[in-house]
């Protein structure tokens, strides 16, 4: 019989963080590039604007094996159990934000393309026919809910069928970058676009964040180390000269995904303690990383045609600002009010399913 009991698992707040700070800095990244035209590839929000949802994946991964790992095997009871949680948890705000951009955009998808959405199903037959800034991620990620439970069944049932997947995925994931993405094209060339959001050309970032959490979770590591591995994944990540414009094609591809994992993988390990007011911010903007991500779009969406209309004469300036602030504001009430209560709402109806129950702890060894 295969244990559930995850509600004793003990929260990462440093996976929240950077949570957060991933949310806040892709936001910062839309609405420079909506109200001033964006930043140049070379620089750091360039890039961090695209590997920002990278590391959004690597964390989905590793976050997933935490959680998971000892408490999932592959019976009917927890695949019911894992899906019914995720189903609260993504599709509640996921409708809402489809409504609001139909609304907004006063344009009618067609039956399919409505249905393909509200479903999720677009992320695994038509990934580019996503309604909503950012909505192709989420697909994306529920894509990436399918592949875990077979994760989860190959790591603990036969390691070499399971790095054997993960060979190929890694496969995958190179043919991508080095051929069928065009290092002379920019993401912005539609072609190029369909390519970067298909789940087989990111799902090797959410098992990079499962393999972390395989081989690195029985250690700890120093605060130098984590320290160390921060500071310089970061300083390479900004002085990183990428050798094309498109960061997601070639040895871009490559370089800019190891930093990524770094980064992670950093966050993950630390120990380090930081002050009550800054802890509770970053807790914050981590727990309300979704809401931010998803509604940052239909706020600047709602300011713009308020600014129209109502001939409010706002400058690009303090529509960014303004932007920034409310949807950060709304993103905690939404997370507080409304992503919660599904959350417990699921957790209520996977308990009547399949009752938690308790399971062993984790040893570490300290890494000095």
């Amino acid at each position: 019989m295969s244990d559930m009991n995850v509600k004793n698992v003990k929260r990462v707040d440093s996976l929240d963080y950077l949570r957060g700070i991933a949310a806040f800095g892709i936001m910062i990244y839309h609405c420079f590039t909506w109200g001033f035209g964006g930043f140049s590839p070379d620089s750091f929000m360039g890039k961090w604007g695209i590997y920002g949802v990278s590391i959004f994946y690597i964390l989905s991964g590793l976050t997933l094996h935490y959680v998971y790992f000892d408490n999932m095997n592959f019976t009917p009871r927890d695949l019911k159990k894992f899906f019914l949680k995720r189903f609260f948890r993504i599709y509640p705000l996921l409708w809402l934000t489809i409504i609001l951009t139909i609304i907004l955009n006063q344009k009618m998808p067609s039956l399919p393309g409505l249905l393909l959405n509200l479903t999720g199903a677009f992320g695994v037959l038509k990934w580019h026919s996503y309604i909503g800034v950012g909505v192709w991620s989420i697909g994306n990620e529920l894509v990436f809910y399918l592949f875990f439970p077979v994760f989860i069944f190959l790591s603990k049932k036969s390691k070499f069928l399971f790095f054997c997947l993960s060979a190929i995925l890694l496969l995958i994931f190179l043919y991508f970058a080095f051929f069928k993405m065009d290092a002379s094209l920019s993401l912005t060339d539609n072609e190029q676009w369909k390519m970067y959001v298909n789940p087989l050309n990111q799902v090797f970032l959410f098992l990079s964040g499962y393999l972390m959490g395989m081989f690195f979770r029985r250690y700890m590591f120093s605060k130098f180390w984590t320290i160390s591995i921060l500071l310089l994944s970061l300083l390479v990540f900004i002085l990183y000269t990428p050798v094309s414009s498109n960061l997601s094609a070639g040895i871009n591809r490559i370089i800019l995904s190891t930093l990524s994992f770094l980064i992670c993988l950093s966050f993950y390990k630390s120990t380090l303690q930081v002050p009550v007011f800054i802890d509770k911010v970053l807790k914050m903007l981590g727990e309300a990383s979704y809401s931010i991500y998803l509604l940052h779009p239909i706020v600047w969406q709602l300011l713009y045609i308020a600014n129209e209309r109502l001939s409010l004469k706002l400058s690009m300036t303090t529509c960014v600002a303004l932007t920034i602030v409310i949807s950060t504001i709304v993103g905690y009430f939404n997370h507080k009010y409304f992503e919660s209560f599904f959350v417990r709402l699921g957790k209520k109806v996977s308990q009547i399913l399949a009752p938690d129950m308790p399971h062993g702890k984790v040893k570490y060894v300290q890494v000095k």
